[in-house]
């Protein structure tokens, strides 16, 4: 009896694990890292070759996740094929390392439904429908200011996009991402409500790239 009551409390959490069904989402949150703020928070310590000058990365891509109305899949079942080594470092100009394109594939982009090679179109796609503001490139120094700040430099490149679609999150006082929620067609929308809390920092600092 007691072995048949621990197979019934365990079961669930067994499915929950195995990850959601492919395909089965609302809409995407696309996540745009500050480089110059990752560096010296941990890509330095790493030693990465992201923060190398050379590169001059500002914003690049985090991640195109998929998302619930509330709360969002991860690790999902699917059918698809892994992407090969040669696709996820094609990935690396705009994310940064083919290992995070690896990631974002094994955690997000199983759960889109699509083939990694599709998925990452998708996200190159999503990528460069988004203008970053020109002036953030440009800064000469290191400059603090308020979250809203830099969603409305977003707003203003972006006429399309809706005030409530658009999110800043910070980390140790810097910029960490600016988060923008697109339909499936890539099309602007509002973001859910667990994915709308803004950074509450009245000010955070913006180091510029390098």
């Amino acid at each position: 009896m007691w072995r048949y009551l621990a197979l019934l409390l365990v079961w669930p959490f067994a499915a929950i694990a195995e990850g959601e069904r492919a395909g089965d989402f609302d809409y995407y949150v696309m996540a745009l890292s500050w480089s110059p703020s990752w560096c010296a928070l941990e890509g330095d310590a790493r030693n990465s070759d992201q923060c190398d000058a050379r590169h001059d990365h500002g914003f690049t891509l985090h991640g195109l996740w998929p998302q619930y109305d509330d709360g969002y899949p991860s690790y999902c079942r699917t059918t698809e094929k892994d992407p090969s080594r040669t696709q996820t470092a094609e990935m690396t100009d705009i994310m940064g390392s083919g290992g995070l394109a690896w990631h974002q594939w094994e955690k997000h982009g199983r759960c889109t439904g699509l083939s990694a090679s599709d998925y990452f179109d998708l996200s190159r796609a999503a990528y460069e429908s988004i203008k970053r503001p020109e002036v953030f490139r440009k800064l000469p120094r290191t400059f603090s200011l308020p979250p809203k700040v830099i969603e409305e430099a977003f707003l203003e490149e972006n006429d399309t996009l809706l005030g409530a679609g658009v999110t800043v999150t910070c980390k140790s006082g810097l910029l960490a991402e600016v988060r923008i929620c697109l339909e499936k067609d890539l099309s602007p929308r509002i973001c859910g409500r667990d994915v709308q809390q803004d950074c509450s920092s009245k000010a955070i600092e913006m180091d510029p790239i390098r």
